[in-house]
């Protein structure tokens, strides 16, 4: 039979692979050749001089070549789970290895006296050392023994795979196939920036003669991740920047002065978009238009909206909101800030300007809770200049939701806000011009495009968020954005004082809290995150609510918010906090964004290291919104390093940037920024953390080389433009949900 070579041929064709392990190979993603030569390991061993076992230190990461001498499977303590232990012996001592509850070892290595091979920590034992759970694998006997010394690759593995069949499969992939790749890069590229081809450094990624060549290969495959990603971002920013939209008139805005008669002058003068956009006059259009004619200058009446000043920060990036505006080309900006640096007002006033042009404008939140509190502080700012908000959310009854979406439909409405109820098919707007996204990343791309696709001609579109990113993090995913960072908090704000403290210290704690609480001051509560089900949150929250009700605060006022309760009860509640009618709120993670009571000048925090540090930093932000100094009380059993550091930042510091930066080394950015659903960061060898140099160097190359050549037209870049639309395919097919 014959059979055509072709890096889609499928990976049970490669030697040592076969059907036999075909559906295991195809688990671990691995279904073409071109699968296999892209499956980076994730370490490797240097097995050209292992060490003898008697020279093994407590704290090691080390391995260890010996034979099984002594093995034993008992039940343990712990509902008869399984406890194994096997003796691995070579010329020079012994050391114990230890599994728990993995039966699947026992059935491979019990009766088994041949040599393997096992990797892990080693720590002290009552005779000597141990490695707990170590990775481990058979060394077969009839291996040549110069082909086991070397640098081993160690690569990912699923259930039924074993290192022996990638590492088989690797083989067979890179010395039959090889051949068949085209290098991307142009030679110019690989010079300037010191690169490898690409054929070399996946042999030597694979199958690495020295920690140089290893090394040498992995740069260049990270160059690549980056850079192809980079590309995509460059190549849309620029498409973006080629489409024509709205130009709003924020000069005449700013001048009170009259803008164009739409009667009797054309459109296209102001709003290129109306090109392709028939005119509808609507109630919103005709009423909008008279008031415009006859209104206060943009920044007076701003200064009349607003019940505070401007930091300075805030006014900057209005000024640059404002200048993409007026341009003629879509605006695609991320307004970044910490907690309580004043984002809403940054957008109101771009919502402000937006509907003083004559256009509707969209807020879409994560969360009901959130899009409830910005309708709540949104309709306080605008009815009184006579702009409708309307909420659109799922938990709205279907009346309700019908005639919302009819007056958003019919231009009734200025302002629009909701969830991702927004973007459903019954809900049409007049004349949306600006789309603003508050917390970005818990929306995937195509609901964002989705929001955006309701508006005339390309709306401007304001991206938000009040989690602090990294600046590798913000080039990774926002780097098709402009950025405007708030780096500035209101006057008068007190940095809140953080305090970590071990559970059989809480006496102490709600003693302190009730010390506060006879200041006429208000606490919030926080309940461990203990899983993803709201009903399991819902739980804990009743739980640590019936205990300081009844136990530590029983004559105070005790309240409980959590997802399960309806919108109308989380509102209740809510208002019944502000309105200071109860004394301490129990509450599980809703709170932690959009809630605003300036009162509340403590926060416990319950099992602290159960939540990331990110997520800590927002729920802290809830307090020291007042004029009063505020509190956060960390209570956390830290038991391992990761924990204890994790707690040791908050204490230190209340720089969001400098506590985000910590939680992308500490968790990795796919948690950092909940971006895993837009397959972003699946990265297959980049890291964000190690490579954040390599990111900002590929960064500059993809944006260089779009500038050369746009559209990757010349036929020297007819490869990578190849690469770019199959990432953009793969991407569409990933962020559907």
């Amino acid at each position: 039979m014959s059979f055509s070579r072709s890096l889609q041929t499928e990976s049970q064709f490669l030697k040592g692979v076969g059907p036999r392990f075909a559906a295991a190979m195809a688990k671990a993603g691995l279904l073409t050749v071109r699968d296999v030569l892209w499956y980076f390991p994730r370490r490797y061993e240097d097995r050209r001089n292992i060490p003898g076992i008697r020279d093994v230190r407590p704290g090691q990461w080390i391995t260890v070549r010996g034979r099984i001498t002594e093995f034993e499977g008992r039940p343990s303590r712990r509902g008869g789970m399984v406890l194994i232990k096997a003796t691995l012996s070579d010329k020079t001592g012994s050391i114990d290895l230890t599994w728990f509850n993995q039966p699947w070892v026992r059935r491979s290595l019990e009766g088994y006296r041949g040599e393997i091979v096992a990797y892990g920590q080693a720590k002290e034992a009552r005779w000597g050392c141990e490695i707990n759970t170590p990775e481990w694998e058979k060394i077969d006997e009839e291996a040549d023994p110069q082909e086991f010394a070397r640098i081993t690759p160690v690569y990912p593995l699923v259930d039924g795979l074993s290192q022996t069949t990638v590492r088989k499969a690797t083989r067979a992939a890179v010395e039959g196939y090889l051949d068949m790749i085209d290098e991307p890069l142009p030679s110019w590229m690989r010079k300037r920036y010191d690169l490898g081809n690409l054929v070399a450094s996946l042999r030597s990624i694979h199958m690495p003669e020295s920690d140089e060549t290893r090394a040498q290969a992995r740069k260049r495959l990270v160059f690549d991740e980056f850079f192809f990603m980079q590309m995509a971002l460059a190549l849309k920013r620029h498409e973006t920047a080629e489409e024509l939209g709205i130009s709003f008139p924020i000069a005449e805005l700013e001048a009170a002065a009259p803008l164009p008669d739409r009667a009797s002058e054309s459109r296209e003068e102001w709003d290129p978009a109306a090109r392709n956009v028939p005119d509808s006059p609507g109630t919103l259009f005709e009423e909008l238009h008279r008031e415009s004619r006859a209104a206060e200058p943009l920044w007076q009446q701003i200064g009349r909206m607003l019940p505070f000043d401007l930091t300075g920060a805030q006014d900057r990036v209005i000024r640059e909101v404002f200048s993409d505006m007026a341009r003629r080309h879509p605006m695609n900006r991320l307004v970044q800030g910490d907690v309580g640096s004043g984002k809403t007002a940054v957008a109101a006033c771009a919502m402000l300007a937006a509907v003083r042009s004559g256009f509707q404008t969209a807020l879409m939140a994560p969360t009901e809770i959130l899009a409830e509190q910005h309708h709540a502080n949104l309709r306080r700012l605008f009815e009184p200049l006579g702009i409708e908000v309307a909420l659109l959310v799922g938990k709205l009854s279907a009346a309700e939701k019908r005639k919302a979406a009819e007056r958003v439909a019919a231009g009734d409405v200025h302002v629009a806000i909701g969830t991702h109820a927004l973007i459903q098919e019954g809900v049409r707007f007049a004349r949306l011009g600006l789309a603003v996204i508050d917390e970005q990343h818990r929306f995937g791309v195509l609901q964002r495009a989705a929001l955006r696709g309701k508006g005339v001609g390309n709306p401007d579109v304001l991206v938000m968020t009040a989690t602090p990113i990294p600046r590798t993090l913000t080039m990774a995913v926002y780097g098709d954005l402009d950025l405007s960072v708030i780096d500035e908090l209101p006057p008068g704000r007190k940095p809140v004082r953080t305090h970590w403290k071990p559970p059989y210290d809480r006496p102490q704690v709600y003693q302190g809290v009730r010390e506060l609480l006879g200041q006429t001051r208000q606490a919030y509560f926080v309940c461990p995150m203990v899983g993803e089900s709201e009903k399991m949150l819902a739980q804990a929250a009743e739980d640590l609510h019936y205990r300081l009700t009844h136990e530590v605060y029983p004559d105070l006022r005790v309240g409980l918010l959590h997802g399960q309760l309806k919108a109308k009860e989380k509102e209740e509640v809510m208002e019944s906090f502000r309105r200071h009618e109860l004394d301490i709120l129990v509450s599980t993670t809703v709170i932690e964004v959009g809630v605003d009571v300036p009162n509340a000048s403590v926060m416990v925090v319950e099992d602290a290291n159960r939540f990331g540090l990110s997520q800590l930093h927002q729920l802290r932000g809830r307090v020291g919104r007042g004029a009063h100094q505020s509190y956060c009380i960390l209570i956390a059993d830290a038991k391992n390093d990761d924990a204890r550091a994790r707690m040791e930042i908050m204490v230190a510091t209340n720089d969001g940037f400098r506590i985000a930066e910590e939680d992308l080394r500490l968790r990795g950015p796919g948690e950092l920024a909940g971006t895993k659903q837009s397959g972003n960061l699946d990265f297959k060898i980049a890291d964000l953390v190690q490579d954040g140099k390599m990111l900002e160097v590929a960064r500059q190359a993809a944006f260089e080389l779009v500038n050369v050549d746009p559209t990757l037209e010349r036929p020297e870049h007819a490869t990578i433009l190849a690469r770019v639309r199959q990432q953009r395919a793969e991407a569409a097919i990933l962020t559907v949900s």
